[in-house]
């Protein structure tokens, strides 16, 4: 299942779960917002304090929003490729996740 989800577009937050509860994987598209990508002052703050950029933190947070999201960020450069990786190594403390929330709500 695909449908738009990313931290500010969070509609599908409890077909997320369901699905997971299945077992059926859910790729989100445009996962940093797509063609105006995400821009929050708390995302940059969080970014910040964990030495990251902001896109690195929201797909980090996607990555550990559910076990059944699979992500496929698109990249332009070999240096953006790197970056998104970096993303999976990234783990958002439960005050963090709970900060990062509030952005969608």
């Amino acid at each position: 299942m695909a449908n738009q989800y990313n931290l500010a577009h969070r509609d599908d937050d409890s077909f997320i779960d369901a699905l997971a509860a299945e077992g059926i994987a859910y790729v989100p598209f445009f996962p940093l917002g797509g063609f105006s990508p995400l821009q929050s002052s708390t995302l940059s703050d969080v970014a910040a304090r964990l030495e990251a950029t902001p896109m690195q933190v929201a797909l980090a947070w996607l990555l550990q929003r559910s076990p059944n999201i699979l992500l496929i960020p698109g990249t332009s450069s070999v240096a953006h490729l790197h970056e998104n990786i970096a993303a999976a190594s990234l783990t958002l403390p439960k005050d963090v996740v709970a900060e990062l929330d509030a952005i969608g709500r």
